[in-house]
């Protein structure tokens, strides 16, 4: 059995008496890619700051590497190791791809964003910078303003500054969320070739991605969990054909 890295026991968490997440139990095993899915309005990005500690828990537990991080803050989760792309690592549009990298790695170094520091101290940065856009398929964007790159590119940068804060689990929120099908696919693989030694916990509405790379699903409805288990099992669960009524039902059974 692989060690679980991430746990949840009972974690809720209410709005004014609106219960958004309830009890969850989630076991994250190291080295997975693991989904959590479900119909909108099921919890999955309040479970995901709760994750992050963007939003404190009502009530429950949070297991990291068995130490319990329930009351960490969210820069203290950050250096533990558990980095969560396309919202943290928001690029800066009006810089290089890999002068954004390069932020990334200076956030590590602990002289983070001394943008009065001359460019020249940050040049022992660019080595490493170029190896991680040379894992995300980005060498020939190097000197390419952010914002004159194309939608999917610029999630494979987002998904490098992650890499640059070396995380142990990386949490992607949606991360082909309004692609084309090139990108989708593109992206697709950069997960599964960048989640070697690592960790990854993702919410995904793509099932085709879902179930081409995720070693686990949980399904999540009206804040609970509702089923748990690889694609096949999951894909076949009367109970989540119920709650993916229609269209996403038909999506989920036609995804191999």
């Amino acid at each position: 059995m692989t060690p679980v890295i991430l746990e949840t026991k009972h974690l809720t968490k209410e709005f004014k008496g609106f219960t958004a997440v309830s009890d969850v139990n989630l076991q994250v095993q190291r080295g997975h890619i693991h989904a959590l899915i479900g119909p909108n309005g099921a919890g999955k990005t309040t479970c995901f700051n709760l994750l992050t500690k963007f939003l404190i828990p009502t009530s429950g537990q949070i297991l990291f590497n068995g130490k319990d991080i329930t009351a960490d803050k969210p820069a203290q989760i950050a250096r533990q190791g558990i980095i969560r792309s396309f919202q943290i690592s928001a690029v800066f549009p009006h810089l290089t791809v890999l002068e954004n990298v390069r932020i990334g790695l200076q956030r590590k170094l602990g002289t983070s964003f001394h943008f009065w520091r001359s460019g020249a101290s940050l040049n022992k940065l660019n080595d490493r910078a170029m190896e991680l856009l040379a894992e995300v398929d980005l060498t020939s964007f190097a000197d390419t303003v952010t914002v004159d790159l194309p939608y999917g590119r610029k999630r494979a940068l987002e998904i490098a500054t992650t890499l640059g804060m070396e995380p142990e689990m990386m949490l992607l929120d949606e991360p082909t969320q309004g692609m084309g099908h090139e990108d989708v696919h593109r992206v697709t693989a950069l997960i599964k070739k960048v989640s070697a030694g690592r960790t990854i916990l993702m919410v995904e509405h793509n099932m085709s991605v879902v179930s081409g790379i995720c070693d686990k699903i949980s399904v999540l409805q009206r804040g609970a969990m509702l089923a748990e288990g690889t694609y096949a099992e999951v894909s076949k669960n009367p109970q989540v054909m119920e709650a993916y009524m229609g269209t996403a039902a038909a999506e989920l059974q036609g995804a191999h």
